[in-house]
């Protein structure tokens, strides 16, 4: 069977391909219209890629800014090819990477060969690197790089004054080892596995000006960079695992802050961050493993109007989340239906605990 590749390439939304980068450690950030990514085309997902891969929504091509040596640019297919040489070793030929793209997606065309599973190739195919993506998931282990805590102990505890008018206690901050950095006036944000191990640092500009670069970014201390893959992490996780385990239930917000604010106005912390919009499937499977029964999920709010296209995005990709790991665990939405409850780009935290409450109390749970 053949598939027209372009057509399929062309129907995937720039949220669709932020997804694929996530998942497979490119730790994405948007910007209007482009995508900018670690360098998984050639890097290992380790986080030692700097961010020049660029994907053009315009387009639906990558473009490598640094070692690739396609000047003008490649697929999706291209990159799922250099993707699982890198990462599990495996050669892939062009109609391989289309099978595993239909497959990673849930696309429509994977109908058109449902029905003689026995006799037909094709199915066998994509049978084939659906194992081949679940077993990967199932052994890959990331050895995070293990950060001496001293080179933090350093930087001062003083009051972050943003962060202090927004909600946070200073306790909070002072017991997740939120410092200030005065050199880059920024806020320092250790991250830590699950195991209390600190494994990566990132900062948050308090420089207007710098924010045109991302508000959050690793932290450079002492010309090092502390950079880790945030994909295959959950910030927070080694602070409120034991209240997790015990309720059976978790609440993922994006930003760290989210965990700030959570342990500020609640007893029993059950937050993570994914630090982005998606929950990849390493950072299911932390959850997964701790014997979570419901995942209930606390995105910021990607919409202006109920109906409008963002809207139609959004619940579309929301919806693919759902699909994804609902056959595992009870996913359910914290998801301002009404369109009054949050402001444009609000955390369902951002308007305080009532708020918070509400849409806690009125989460929706998808059919």
């Amino acid at each position: 069977m053949k598939f027209d590749k372009d057509e399929i390439k062309n129907s995937l939304t720039i949220e669709q391909v932020e997804q694929f980068l996530a998942e497979h450690g490119g730790e994405p950030v948007k910007r209007i219209g482009t995508l900018v990514s670690r360098t998984i085309c050639h890097n290992p997902a380790d986080g030692s890629g700097s961010h020049k891969l660029y994907y053009y929504d315009n387009t639906h091509l990558f473009k490598c800014y640094t070692e690739c040596v396609e000047t003008s640019g490649f697929d999706i297919f291209d990159l799922t090819r250099k993707i699982m040489k890198i990462q599990s070793n495996i050669d892939m030929t062009l109609y391989d990477a289309q099978i595993y793209i239909i497959n990673f997606f849930s696309l429509d065309v994977v109908n058109d060969y449902h029905e003689d599973t026995e006799k037909n190739s094709d199915f066998q195919i994509f049978n084939k690197w659906r194992r081949v993506k679940q077993a990967d998931n199932e052994q890959k282990i990331i050895e995070f790089q293990k950060i001496n805590p001293d080179v933090i102990h350093w930087l001062p505890r003083k009051g972050i004054k943003p962060w202090e008018q927004e909600g946070i206690n200073s306790v909070v901050m002072d017991a997740h080892w939120i410092r200030f950095d005065p050199y880059n006036y920024g806020i320092v944000i250790p991250h830590f596995d699950k195991d209390g191990c600190l494994i990566g640092i990132r900062e948050r500009t308090l420089i207007q000006d710098n924010e045109v670069y991302g508000k959050y970014r690793p932290a450079i201390i002492n010309g090092k960079m502390y950079n880790h893959p945030l994909g295959f992490n959950l910030y927070n996780l080694n602070f409120s695992k034991e209240n997790i385990k015990r309720t059976k239930k978790v609440i993922v917000g994006e930003g760290e802050k989210f965990c700030l604010m959570f342990d500020s106005m609640f007893d029993a912390d059950i937050s993570v961050a994914c630090c982005g919009s998606n929950l990849t499937s390493h950072q299911f499977k932390l959850l997964k493993d701790l014997g979570v029964e419901e995942i209930i999920i606390a995105f910021d709010k990607q919409f202006q109007t109920p109906g409008d296209d963002e809207w139609k995005r959004w619940t579309k990709k929301l919806t693919e989340l759902h699909r994804k790991y609902s056959g595992f665990i009870k996913i359910s939405f914290m998801f301002d239906i009404e369109g009054t409850k949050l402001s444009y780009k609000d955390s369902p935290i951002d308007k305080g605990k009532d708020t918070f409450v509400y849409l806690y109390k009125n989460r929706i749970t998808l059919g």
